[in-house]
């Protein structure tokens, strides 16, 4: 069974910045595609970013094009995720996807394994 593990959200003020990881527990691991989603109280989960393992193919939801980026450590089985000039709206859970497929898809339930998911909190 795979396991998402996410670290490094917080409480950082409007403008600032953070960078939130994923790791995989599995090396050999039958992921083919990763990526993030957030949710805000109230709101349905959001898609915000992915990349199949081999790099060739990523997305990143408009709301943030320009100001958070994303790579990945094919050695570390870790993504990336740098979020720039953060604003309130970018508050919410931060979630780590995966799925055994490598199509790009936003929709949460195409995805199969799931982070515990981390707080990001801007403060105006």
């Amino acid at each position: 069974q795979v396991q998402l593990v996410e670290s490094g959200g917080g409480v950082v003020q409007n403008g600032g910045s953070l960078r939130l990881s994923c790791t995989a527990s599995e090396r050999t691991s039958p992921i083919n595609l990763m990526g993030w989603f957030r949710q805000a109280p109230g709101k349905e989960r959001e898609f915000v970013a992915a990349i199949t393992w081999g790099g060739s193919r990523s997305s990143l939801a408009d709301p943030v094009k320009g100001r958070f980026t994303f790579s990945r450590d094919n050695g570390k089985y870790t993504i990336y995720l740098q979020m720039n000039s953060l604003k309130s709206e970018d508050t919410a859970i931060y979630f780590c996807a995966a799925r055994t497929t490598n199509t790009l898809t936003t929709d949460p339930q195409n995805y199969s394994y799931w982070g515990q998911g981390t707080q990001v909190t801007v403060s105006s």
